[in-house]
């Protein structure tokens, strides 16, 4: 995950142009530290009060900071999609069209796994505000499928399309049927549908089963 920093950076670019006091940066550091930690734990719907609250400010202060709630979240999940680009990038220069497919799409998983928020942001929970974002995305996506398919590595017969979906599948909850989800779920799952994406023999799960 990458520090806030560059989130602060592109908020402050938005005023008058001022250098801020360091306490009003350092709160602003506290204010966004503490909207990314809640967009992963409540999803979209968390607001500026929750927010405050985590930052330990008022909020009154995250009004002074911050021009709006929205704004604030969409440049978190806008830095947070920024990251899955990036690994989509580095994935589409690997020599290995699998290895680059794999390592992206254990990144992908880990990310909607982890982050409420990103898994609905994912999903058009935020509208067009990362309309952009999502269509960039899908076109790395469509890029890594295709250099896999086209050097004998993955199923013909799957769309690129189906990717998306097969990946959000990997990302489960921690209970189903009173079950108890590992502490590796979502490596199992990811493990057993990248086996079925490949005209090979499949491997064997990491970590234990569920209890």
């Amino acid at each position: 995950m990458s520090q806030p920093h560059s989130t602060v950076d592109r908020l402050l670019a938005d005023e008058s142009g001022r250098r801020p006091r360091a306490d009003a940066r350092r709160n602003l550091e506290r204010l966004v530290e503490a909207a990314r930690t809640a967009v992963a734990e409540i999803g979209v719907g968390v607001s500026a009060h929750e927010i405050a609250r985590r930052a330990g400010v008022g909020v009154g202060t995250f009004y002074r900071r911050i021009p709006s709630l929205e704004m604030l979240l969409e440049t978190v999940l806008d830095d947070l999609l920024d990251e899955i680009a990036n690994v989509a990038d580095q994935a589409l220069e690997d020599p290995d069209p699998w290895s680059g497919l794999c390592v992206f799409a254990a990144a992908y998983v880990r990310l909607r796994a982890e982050s409420c928020g990103v898994s609905e942001a994912l999903g058009g929970a935020c509208g067009d505000a990362l309309a952009q974002r999502l269509e960039d995305l899908r076109g790395r996506i469509r890029r890594l499928v295709e250099r896999a398919q086209s050097s004998g590595v993955m199923r013909a017969d799957i769309a690129w399309q189906d990717i998306p979906f097969l990946f959000a599948a990997a990302a489960t909850g921690e209970h189903t049927l009173g079950i108890q989800a590992s502490d590796q779920q979502w490596e199992r799952n990811l493990n057993v549908i990248l086996d079925g994406l490949r005209p090979i023999r499949p491997g064997i799960p990491p970590g234990a089963p569920p209890a």
